[in-house]
């Protein structure tokens, strides 16, 4: 590292940016929260006191000592803010999902390329614990050639948030576009781009305006992919299944760290995502007709990680570690997903 610090514009300080953007950039060496863009009130400053409150967006992006502007606002605004910032000359991170089309994103990815500036996606499960202990499970053939990989994302929640943009009917709105992304982003970075899709699509709860329950099935030539979220699971299924020739690992509970977050709770310390023993995976095999049944310890999760990284490729020129198009291609899985549940049937996998 050199000792370039680089300065953050935070745009949006709702759910996304008070509980998981502000804080982890905070704690992040060589960056440095310089404005937030509060429309209404002033809370950041109450947790941020350095900073400086924006009022109008385009005031942030004609910043001189900005960087880095970070988009945190609800999603069918991410396209216009983050166009307007590359726009402006500056470096680029979205919240997920990327954009709403596919379309609209590949038109973000050409303008950061001739603006030659960084944009990336906060695909920050791709830091949960349990996730890092899968991709180790996989790596390593634990549980032997995998056959079927289900990624469940449970919660319950019986009545729809009032007020929340997610539960009205708007671009963007809904489970599908707050969950799949996540799941979407993880099946690819695992197993690459899949041959079709299969999906349900489905509204639940008594009084939802949107979608609160997916089913999202991945096919693969010898491997069967399924990701699922519901808001009416008040004992959820695992989080992670994993089933191979040599057996099986199931693995329950969400990563603690958004809890840590929401609580208030600044991701520092030794003892940062780590889960207890009792809620570690299980690994059952039989290997040569032995069977053996083993407690995973979950490695311990670290969204740092992610802008440790934009970091690391603003000031050094480090590989980027979520790409944009990777970011493109999970948002496709989710208009893939919305094609196969309006036809009722399964569609290929077209990029």
């Amino acid at each position: 590292m050199t000792s370039k610090t680089v300065s953050v514009g935070l745009v949006g300080y709702g759910m996304a940016g008070r509980v998981f953007h502000a804080p982890v950039i905070s704690c992040v060496s060589g960056l440095k929260l310089t404005a937030v863009v509060e429309r209404h009130g002033g809370e950041s400053v109450q947790r941020y006191p350095s900073i400086a409150i924006v009022k109008d967006v385009q005031e942030l992006f004609k910043s001189p000592e900005l960087d880095l502007v970070v988009v945190a606002t609800p999603n069918a605004t991410h396209f216009a803010l983050a166009r307007d910032a590359l726009l402006a000359g500056k470096h680029v991170v979205v919240d997920k999902p990327f954009t709403i089309t596919s379309a609209q994103a590949d038109e973000l990815i050409a303008l950061a390329r001739q603006k030659g500036k960084i944009l990336t996606v906060f695909q920050n499960r791709r830091w949960d614990g349990d996730f890092q202990t899968v991709c180790t499970i996989v790596r390593n053939k634990r549980v032997g050639r995998l056959v079927e990989f289900e990624s469940c994302f449970d919660r319950f929640r019986p009545g729809p948030k009032q007020g929340a943009w997610r539960e009205q009917r708007v671009p963007g709105g809904g489970l599908l576009y707050d969950i799949a992304p996540h799941l979407a982003d993880q099946a690819l970075l695992l197993f690459g781009w899949p041959c079709a899709v299969t999906a349900s699509i489905r509204t639940q709860r008594d009084n939802a305006a949107v979608d609160d329950k997916f089913e999202i099935a991945l096919r693969y030539p010898e491997l069967d992919v399924k990701l699922e979220a519901g808001m009416l699971a008040r004992q959820g299924r695992p989080r992670f299944r994993l089933s191979g020739t040599l057996g099986s690992f199931v693995k329950y509970g969400l990563d603690p760290q958004e809890d840590a977050l929401r609580s208030g709770l600044l991701p520092t310390g030794s003892l940062w995502g780590k889960e207890p023993e009792d809620r570690w995976g299980a690994l059952d095999t039989c290997i040569n007709g032995k069977d053996a049944r083993e407690k995973i310890e979950t490695l311990p999760g670290r969204y740092c990680e992610f802008y440790e990284n934009v970091r690391d490729v603003i000031v050094n020129g480090a590989v980027l570690a979520v790409k944009p198009e990777q970011a493109r291609d999970a948002l496709r899985i989710v208009e893939l997903a919305m094609e196969s549940a309006r036809l009722g049937k399964t569609v290929e996998a077209i990029r």
